[in-house]
């Protein structure tokens, strides 16, 4: 679903794709627009292939997928690709199916010479959300709140890829605002950030006083 037109250039913006891959279900994608404090949903949606198709072709999916992405990346341009990372308590047999799609997605951006950035779904959840056990009509309601939206997203699929580019939004935020990496941010920090430069505070002065001892 298309909610606004892409802009015009003449302003600097900065465009996500976000992506939530799927092993059995549609895939969701999602393109949102930042200037400034402002951001505005260009596009989104899920992408759904009929059972049929997948009974006709093992590599239906991953076609299909690759095909769309390559189509958004040519015709919004996103500065970088945000996915939703495997999920570790999923089955061996579900892992693999959700590898091989969220493999085709990353050639995508290879392909296109995107940068990628993954998060895991309660990465996603608790940065959204506020809580990492979010269920999937919690995201949507906190999706439509945080982008300004006129009804919840739908499909969830696609709600959940809006999430994702949020999250990554709101993390690129707190890493420029504050000098933190992305490794270094839990979903605790995500919500208090100052949590986070207190640890760090911390560490960095009893080093300090640990130096000062030894001499």
């Amino acid at each position: 679903m298309s909610q606004s037109p892409p802009s015009d250039g003449r302003a600097h913006c900065f465009r996500i794709l976000g992506v939530d891959p799927a092993a059995a279900g549609p895939t969701g994608y999602a393109v949102i627009e930042v200037l400034g404090r402002d951001c505005r949903v260009l596009h989104y949606g899920a992408l759904k292939v009929p059972p049929k198709r997948r009974r006709a072709s093992q590599g239906a999916v991953l076609h299909d997928v690759h095909v769309l992405l390559c189509g958004l990346i040519r015709e919004f341009r996103p500065q970088i690709m945000a996915v939703e990372s495997v999920f570790t308590a999923l089955n061996m047999r579900t892992a693999l199916r959700l590898a091989e799609v969220r493999g085709v997605v990353l050639l995508a951006a290879e392909q296109a010479g995107l940068a990628v950035r993954s998060y895991s779904p309660r990465e996603i959840k608790a940065c959204v959300a506020g809580y990492g056990h979010a269920d999937k009509r919690q995201m949507q309601q906190m999706v439509r709140a945080q982008l300004g939206l006129q009804e919840l997203p739908q499909p969830s699929d696609a709600a959940d890829a809006l999430a994702v580019a949020l999250c990554h939004l709101q993390t690129d935020r707190l890493e420029q605002r504050f000098g933190i990496k992305s490794k270094e941010l839990t979903p605790a920090s995500r919500r208090n950030p100052s949590n986070s430069l207190t640890r760090s505070t911390r560490a960095t002065t009893s080093r300090a006083v640990s130096i000062q001892s030894d001499r």
